[in-house]
């Protein structure tokens, strides 16, 4: 598995939609037009909280108001995944076993 943008909609609490495309960390824009188009969704407005959510923790969302048209869900998420990242281990006592 390549490194990818997961997007996904938000709806009611629960995934609506949801798909992969190919991105590289600093490609986000590029992936995030694409994977807008291949859902016919609009493209939000990425503002600068939605930069430095991006850069800090490889995620962002956008709430219906980060949009000019009306869309029909809650949040639109996307999140990073690196495949070659490692994995971070729970510092939960209950996941100790």
């Amino acid at each position: 598995m390549a490194e990818a943008l997961w997007v996904r909609t938000i709806r009611h609490h629960r995934t609506d939609q949801q798909t992969t495309v190919p991105c590289r960390r600093g490609d986000a824009h590029e992936a995030l037009r694409e994977a807008c188009r291949g859902m016919d969704l609009p493209e939000p407005l990425w503002l600068d909280k939605n930069e430095r959510e991006w850069e800090e923790f490889g995620m962002t969302r956008f709430l219906p108001d980060a949009f000019f048209e009306s869309v029909p869900f809650e949040r639109l998420e996307i999140e990073y995944i690196d495949p070659d990242a490692p994995k971070k281990k729970s510092r939960d006592p209950r996941n100790a076993f």
